[in-house]
């Protein structure tokens, strides 16, 4: 186990002098007041909001693109995504000069499609489920021989993600606890890989909505369990682990918990009202565990801690007049 971790603790330190000159060594902030209502030594929130793209996907699209061969670079690549994986192939793939389409699900908010569009990505819409998007970027890659870049199960991406933590980690040095947004699992996967590299024992510890808690289901089962189209606002997150996700969260990953729809909810309007950042329903789960309290007192108490706020791609008008939060179930 140790000498496995080493071996892909090292792709984490190459991804990192791949993708260091290109991405944003983005801001790390602190909230005296959420520390206060936490008892907790110091929370240290790795804001990738700040990214380019507005999220920490950037990091393992270059990492991917960055990999591929010449060859493969001029046939071009594909994507499928419900918003900051597409951005990010997109605009890494717009920097290398690489054709890049992407298959989104027809329900994706205007937003994201006009920032992908922006980028110079041809489209193609798909159905709304997860596995319809897949399946069509699938079909395409073979059809037009091109290299499916995948969100989250592409272990160049998985140890881009990684590179969040151990930038983070790098700059504050020991952590006790490190918070992570948990989808398909790449960031999540990332994430453990970088920090146990770094200091082996600290605690990582994946948060997931309970509308969408396949991750959940599956860390606590031993067998990876699949989610249709679960009814979450977290959109980043409706997607379910992947084969090479799950391995690397089973053994690395110390646990897995749930928030409500609520909280997720008042994580986004602490850190608008409170910290004055923007954070979308998926990069703001993994506050939920410390303003809630959700988290046994002797992991956190007195203790310093992590919080990956993966993204900040969230159209404000049009979530505010959808959501309030009285409508909001726990």
């Amino acid at each position: 186990m140790i000498e496995r971790l080493s071996e892909i603790f090292s792709e984490i330190k190459l991804a990192y002098k791949i993708v260091e000159e290109v991405v944003k060594n983005t801001s790390i902030m602190r909230s005296k007041t959420l520390e206060a209502l936490t008892q907790v030594k110091g929370i240290y929130i790795k804001c990738e909001n700040f990214q380019r793209t507005g999220s920490f996907k950037f990091r393992g699209a270059w990492n991917a693109l960055s990999h591929l061969s010449k060859d493969k670079k001029k046939k071009g690549v594909i994507a499928h995504s419900s918003g900051n994986h597409a951005q990010a192939v997109a605009l890494a793939a717009k920097i290398l000069g690489i054709k890049a389409v992407i298959v989104m699900p027809e329900n994706t908010s205007e937003f994201k499609k006009k920032a992908t569009e922006n980028y110079g990505a041809e489209i193609i819409y798909s159905g709304n489920k997860p596995k319809d998007r897949a399946i069509m970027a699938e079909k395409l890659a073979e059809e037009r021989e091109l290299s499916l870049i995948h969100p989250h199960n592409d272990y160049q991406v998985i140890f881009g993600a990684g590179t969040v933590a151990y930038e983070l980690l790098r700059e504050i040095g020991k952590l006790d606890l490190i918070l992570a947004p948990v989808g398909g699992g790449g960031l999540i996967s990332g994430t453990a890989i970088a920090a146990k590299g770094l200091l082996p024992n600290i605690q990582v510890i994946g948060v997931e909505p309970q509308n969408a808690d396949d991750a959940y289901r599956s860390f606590k089962s031993g067998t990876r369990l699949l989610v249709e189209n679960p009814d979450t606002i977290a959109d980043g997150l409706r997607t379910s682990l992947g084969e090479n996700t799950f391995p690397i969260i089973q053994e690395h990953v110390d646990d897995i918990i749930t928030v409500s729809e609520e909280q997720i909810f008042k994580s986004m309007m602490f850190y608008l009202e409170r910290m004055k950042i923007v954070a979308e329903p998926s990069g703001a789960v993994s506050l939920a565990p410390l303003l809630f309290n959700l988290l046994n007192k002797k992991l956190v108490k007195n203790k310093r801690i992590g919080v990956i706020l993966s993204g900040g791609n969230v159209d404000l008008l049009q979530f505010f007049s959808k959501f309030k939060s009285s409508d909001i179930k726990s």
